[in-house]
């Protein structure tokens, strides 16, 4: 990694996890390497999500030719599902999980240019904070 890739080119937001109240991460430069951070209020985790991907084989439903699942044709497969399968390969993102509380405040520093003047703290304690926004997470 280069130099211009490290640091200060994050912004927090306001943002929700479900049904919580939270703060996100996002690119605030293009030389960013990731694309989205979320931090999780009841796990007490930071998810980190690339910008680069890898090539993850994943199970997907076959479909047919006007794109709905094909069901088996006597019972279920031995995972219960009642759909076949295929094998595919798909380009997935890098994640990253954070659960020290060190770590997750050293990544904020690091990469949020309002580190020092947005409350993080706040979420990462517990604390509800009045008057944030109640959006839905993206």
């Amino acid at each position: 990694m280069t130099e211009s890739t490290i640091g200060k080119n994050m912004l927090l937001i306001h943002s929700t996890w479900g049904t919580n109240k939270t703060f996100k991460i996002i690119p605030a430069s293009m030389n960013c390497p990731y694309s989205e951070v979320l931090f999780d209020p009841e796990g007490k985790l930071l998810a980190i999500i690339s910008r680069f991907n890898k090539q993850v084989l994943h199970m997907v439903p076959r479909i047919d030719d006007n794109g709905d699942p094909q069901y088996m044709k006597i019972g279920k497969r031995n995972n219960g599902k009642e759909v076949k399968e295929q094998r595919v390969t798909l380009d997935s993102f890098f994640e990253y999980y954070l659960m020290e509380k060190t770590d997750i405040e050293e990544f904020i520093k690091t990469y949020a240019v309002n580190s020092d003047t947005f409350n993080y703290k706040s979420y990462m304690d517990g604390t509800k904070l009045e008057g944030a926004p109640s959006l839905i997470s993206l």
